[in-house]
């Protein structure tokens, strides 16, 4: 028994150095990328054609459950209605006429809105070609972060809107906090049921070492210029005239963010809605903070016959160690993030 538990600890040592490692080569790796990339990133420009998809899942499963004379049949039809729709083109003089577009955009948001340098290349790539006839969809994705971060990210989807280009949002899981600010933008904001929507509020939280360093006689000399040029630190001690306008700024920063749902949003009912809760997608909606409750597939689905849609993303070229640093990262990001959620969150049973 000695034996196996001197085993069991040996093991448990090694469990816990090769986190450790693979938590410092992914962050280490990741950052050098990052900081590689901040300038100008060497990509290139993916677009898939999501009708054609929607059809090959339709043949694919037909092709599996239909009889071989029902296949053949069915072929047939489809083979005589292109003729058709070709034919009456044609006839109209339509037949070199762009149909409506719908270009689907994927944002995934973290703290710093990482993603908002993608998104900048595929909106400057898509305003080029589209007109007022076409549309864009943003599938959002994001709990909020950064002021700043998520600000340019906002300001980059009104490109879209200041183009008279409409713009739809689809929330299959979370915009909250920055992520809605993203979302208020948009023409239309469709979410799924129990998505989570809202979290208009602003927050932080700075940890403050200074008994710490007190208590082992370790002094911290902070020097500014300009009463206010550091309200709250994390090695000196605070007082309570930061503290009250390091609150102040805060309530600037709601101020503004209040403002800018309103203009937005026109119609609701921000001292209902601004308060930092989140609600689900089917309580969102009779709050008015977004339209209408379906998925983004359901959205898809529902258009895929009236236009062409066509997926649009801008990939990085990263190499072997970028990679593997970035696999590593997000490794070890979901086993945090399933911890905390195990923890912190309301779970369904």
């Amino acid at each position: 028994m000695a034996f196996l538990s001197e085993y069991g600890m040996f093991l448990a040592k090694v469990a816990t150095l090769v986190v450790a490692l693979l938590f410092i080569i992914g962050g280490i790796a990741a950052s050098a990328s990052r900081g590689r990339h901040k300038g100008g990133e060497d990509g290139e420009l993916k677009v898939r054609h999501l009708n054609d998809e929607f059809e090959d899942l339709k043949d694919a499963l037909e092709a599996e459950i239909l009889p071989e004379a029902q296949r053949k049949k069915a072929h047939k039809e489809k083979q005589k209605q292109e003729k058709r729709e070709a034919k009456q083109k044609k006839k109209a003089g339509t037949e070199d006429k762009i149909p409506p577009r719908l270009f689907v955009l994927d944002f995934d948001g973290d703290v710093q809105a990482s993603d908002v340098e993608t998104l900048r290349r595929e909106i400057s790539a898509i305003l080029q070609v589209a007109n007022q006839n076409d549309e864009v969809l943003v599938r959002l994705e994001s709990p909020g972060g950064l002021v700043h971060s998520y600000g340019l990210a906002s300001s980059q989807l009104r490109r879209i809107r200041n183009a008279g280009i409409k713009l739809t949002v689809a929330v299959d899981r979370v915009a909250a906090s920055g992520g809605y600010m993203m979302a208020c933008i948009a023409d239309r904001i469709v979410a799924a049921p129990f998505s989570i929507i809202g979290s208009i509020g602003v927050v932080a939280q700075i940890p403050n070492f200074h008994r710490l360093l007190k208590k082992n006689d370790i002094d911290v000399e902070l020097m500014t210029a300009g009463e206010y040029k550091r309200t709250l630190t994390m090695l000196g001690e605070n007082t309570d005239k930061g503290r009250a306008k390091f609150q102040e700024e805060l309530e600037d920063t709601h101020r503004l963010f209040k403002d800018f749902v309103r203009d937005n949003r026109r119609g609701l009912d921000l001292d209902k809605v601004a308060t930092g809760e989140h609600w689900f997608g089917l309580q969102a909606k009779e709050l008015g903070l977004v339209d209408e409750i379906m998925t983004s597939d359901e959205l898809l689905q529902q258009r895929k016959d009236s236009v062409t849609l066509y997926q649009v993303n801008w990939e990085v070229k990263r190499k072997l160690g970028e990679r593997l640093g970035f696999s590593m990262e997000a490794t070890l990001q979901r086993v945090i993030e399933k911890l905390w959620h195990r923890g912190s969150q309301r779970q369904i049973h």
